[in-house]
């Protein structure tokens, strides 16, 4: 049985795709985006604050290692059929993470009872990084034009990177109990608003499954056959690391997504020349949906393998 956060997509996606006059307001939608990256930034700050930080040095150099593989990777396949520039672009989508996947991991994780890492939180933050770097390397190379600053700015102080490791400090610095008040707000609600949240993504991948019937079978099979590739990647370095079967479902659920907000952000300012309608149709139209619906239950079956 599907999860109720995921009948919420379904019902924005069907509604989208019969042109309803259905829409939520912009402001919601950033407000809802915003308490998302708060509260699992919080749970993550909480969690560290109970544990010696030093281990995850290693983890951290792993989880960037991944990030870079991953847009190697996907890079050396688009380049059989795109030029340089989309498919650098393209890969780094793919190199990057959702959080709004990470949301419904969580979710679906925290539902049947299952545990996991708090780090997992700080690698959704970390993961954002190395993938934008190799991108615009592989596309552009490195030159006196490229705009280190403020591509620097948009990359590290991006609103999503700001509000997680904002999240994860207050966590941190206030603990478990200076956070208790908190919890109606950011623990009682999560689901709510993931609901809310993806109510509109539906909406949104109706808009861009038109743009994806226009790019053809080679993008479509991309889109469904990088998540899978990267999430037995993602499994490799999580067994490496030494996590939970948890933390394997949602490091392998985090190696598997896609981004959708930080990457097209910072590429329109590194690589302008790159067609956004090529990634994000595959993102959204293809990868969010195939994860959020199959890819979560599989990536835990698979996990399930590497912990017998």
């Amino acid at each position: 049985m599907l999860d109720v956060v995921v009948l919420f997509f379904l019902f924005g996606l069907l509604a989208g795709l019969v042109r309803s006059e259905l829409k939520l307001p912009p402001a919601l939608y950033d407000t809802l985006s915003l308490f998302l990256l708060l509260a699992i930034g919080l749970k993550g700050g909480v969690g560290l604050a109970q544990q010696s930080l030093q281990p995850l040095l290693p983890q951290l150099a792993l989880v960037i290692l991944l990030g870079m593989l991953q847009t190697l990777a996907g890079f050396a396949v688009l380049r059989l059929k795109m030029n340089r520039v989309d498919a650098a672009a393209t890969a780094a989508h793919y190199g990057s993470v959702s959080v709004a996947t990470f949301a419904v991991g969580v979710n679906w994780l925290t539902e049947r009872g299952i545990s996991f890492e708090s780090q997992l939180s700080i690698f959704l933050a970390v993961m954002e990084i190395p993938a934008i770097l190799v991108g615009i390397v592989l596309a552009q190379g490195v030159s006196r034009q490229t705009r280190w600053r403020r591509l620097a700015h948009e990359t590290f102080l991006g609103k999503g990177v700001t509000l997680l490791l904002g999240g994860m400090a207050i966590g941190y610095l206030a603990g478990p109990d200076g956070i208790a008040p908190l919890k109606p707000l950011f623990v009682d609600l999560f689901k709510g608003a993931l609901a809310l949240f993806l109510l509109e993504m539906g909406l949104i991948v109706a808009r861009q499954c038109q743009d994806l019937r226009r790019h053809g079978l080679f993008l479509l099979g991309f889109a469904l056959l990088m998540p899978l590739a990267s999430a037995g990647l993602g499994l490799v370095i999580g067994q490496l690391m030494g996590l939970s079967l948890g933390g394997l479902t949602l490091l392998a659920t985090l190696a598997a997504s896609a981004s959708y907000i930080a990457v097209p952000a910072t590429m329109r300012i590194a690589v302008p020349q790159a067609n956004p309608g090529l990634s994000l149709s595959a993102v959204l139209g293809v990868t969010f949906p195939f994860n959020i619906m199959l890819g979560i239950p599989l990536y835990h079956s698979w996990a399930r393998h590497f912990t017998e």
